[in-house]
């Protein structure tokens, strides 16, 4: 990891993965995170900065494949990496097709293992 921060915007309606996110995240200090639980809210606010972005797939105001292509829209080199619990074949294709750089599962296998997901994204 490089000395300079990277900053990551993370996006889903459950505060509890926001929170566990965010913290762990936050504990080395080689990211400055910013929280969404409205991926409408993130799509009029997003930082022109951001180097990554977690979206959750299925959100009440707006699913995040319709997010995808809006919030690429106001910084197109953002590296995007969609969360989901619900996978489908279809899913990953579309996501993929509206610009996500990756996926990870959701519950995440470890922590550890979306830390090494997200590094990998950074990398691309």
């Amino acid at each position: 990891m490089s000395t300079q921060q990277k900053n990551i915007v993370i996006i889903d309606d459950e505060n509890d993965i926001l929170q566990m996110l965010e913290k762990y995240l936050s504990r080395d200090g080689g990211y400055r995170i910013t929280t969404y639980s409205n991926p409408v809210n993130a799509i009029s606010s997003l930082p022109k900065d951001t180097d990554l972005i977690l979206l959750d797939i299925m959100m009440p105001q707006m699913n995040g494949l319709d997010a995808l292509p809006k919030l690429l829209e106001k910084n197109p080199k953002t590296k995007v990496l969609m969360m989901t619990a619900y996978s489908t074949l279809d899913k990953v294709l579309n996501a993929h097709r509206y610009g996500a750089t990756d996926y990870i599962m959701k519950p995440f296998s470890s922590l550890d293992a979306l830390g090494k997901k997200i590094k990998e994204v950074l990398k691309k």
